[in-house]
């Protein structure tokens, strides 16, 4: 009963917050910026000499625009929240962008990213988040935008899955961060480089924030296969990424404490991955990819079949979700449901009372 009750709490407060949004005129935000790997990348790999790049069917089948480099058949998560912060496109791929794009938004993630330098080094080419920092110095320098106009921007930020995926976990002789690191001084390591890549950020005008925590990666189709025999979640896997998750929301606490002018948010991108919130919203598959792939692989194979009802599915290959999994988790960290202490919508409606206070001055 109290869940039942807490649950119908959590969806009001949803529904008051998109009722907010619709009340809204414009363009929430005036800029929007995007840094992460996969789950966000939507092109800048694309001319990369890596493994990790999809600008090929039947990736984007569900675009209007076909393969872009999304790692989806659809829209992914930051798509969707430009639309909720009434953009008239979608955020561009920095690679190939003008530099008056800047003005208004650019995406720096890749496919195979991490907050190591050298994680996912055996896919090739990639962009970690330290050089999109840099790529994102360069733009906003480039374009002269005016740090205030950065300080009322949206940030928003994936990064670590892959310091497990194609790291701490990858199987083989690649990588030897499992052999020197428990699970709590591996998340240690990593928040400690994720600080001061942040501080960075900090430093070039971010002030709005969101922070996406890792997922329950063992329940992707990948780790089911290679860390439990194919039956069921990797239990091991889970349990790892849970105190980066921890760390990340203390960090989350100890830039807004220490930095007054800065609202930072943890988007919480693990608890809510369980069977009865995934049949609650409709998915009958939660364990297997929609797309073909192939044995030993996580990509979608190129113009191969793939299944016949995609909206029942929570992953569209080995790895990534659907577009319909993307959009509910831009939908609940918008609203606010799992983003602590903001939602992203809060990030808007304090640039709208800003921009407003400032006029009455």
């Amino acid at each position: 009963m109290a869940e039942g009750t807490f649950k119908v709490l959590l969806w009001g407060l949803a529904a008051m917050v998109f009722a907010m949004a619709e009340g809204a005129r414009g363009q929430r935000v005036p800029c929007y910026f995007v840094f992460g790997d996969s789950v966000f990348d939507n092109g800048n790999n694309n001319d990369l000499n890596t493994s990790a790049k999809v600008n090929h069917s039947p990736y984007g089948m569900d675009l209007a625009r076909g393969p872009t480099g999304r790692f989806s058949n659809g829209r992914n998560i930051p798509d969707f929240i430009a639309e909720l912060m009434r953009f008239s496109d979608y955020i561009p791929p920095f690679t190939g962008a003008s530099p008056e794009q800047a003005h208004t938004g650019l995406n720096y993630a890749s496919g195979g990213a991490g907050i190591l330098e050298d994680t996912s080094y055996h896919l090739g080419d990639r962009i970690s988040f330290k050089t999109q920092i840099k790529n994102h110095r360069t733009a906003i320098m480039t374009a002269n935008v005016p740090p205030e106009k950065l300080k009322q921007c949206l940030y928003t930020i994936n990064i670590g899955s892959n310091d497990y995926l194609n790291n701490y976990f990858m199987q083989g002789d690649k990588y030897n961060t499992q052999r020197k690191y428990t699970y709590d001084q591996f998340a240690d390591s990593l928040i400690r480089h994720y600080r001061s890549l942040l501080k960075l950020l900090y430093v070039q005008g971010a002030r709005k924030v969101a922070l996406f925590g890792v997922s329950r990666i063992g329940c992707t189709p990948r780790m089911i296969a290679s860390h439990a025999g194919g039956m069921g979640c990797a239990a091991e896997v889970n349990k790892a990424v849970e105190p980066f998750n921890m760390n990340l929301k203390a960090l989350v606490r100890e830039f807004n404490t220490n930095f007054a002018d800065a609202k930072f948010t943890f988007v919480d991108m693990y608890t809510g991955q369980t069977p009865f919130a995934y049949a609650a919203l409709g998915f009958a598959v939660t364990q297997k990819s929609c797309c073909t792939v192939e044995s030993g692989e996580e990509l979608c194979a190129a113009d191969k079949p793939v299944c016949a009802f995609r909206d029942r599915y929570v992953y569209w290959d080995n790895v990534h979700s659907t577009e319909r999994a993307n959009m509910f988790v831009a939908k609940a960290a918008f609203a606010g449901i799992v983003a602590f202490p903001y939602s992203i919508a809060l990030l808007g409606i304090a640039y709208k009372v800003t921009t407003i206070c400032n006029l009455d001055d």
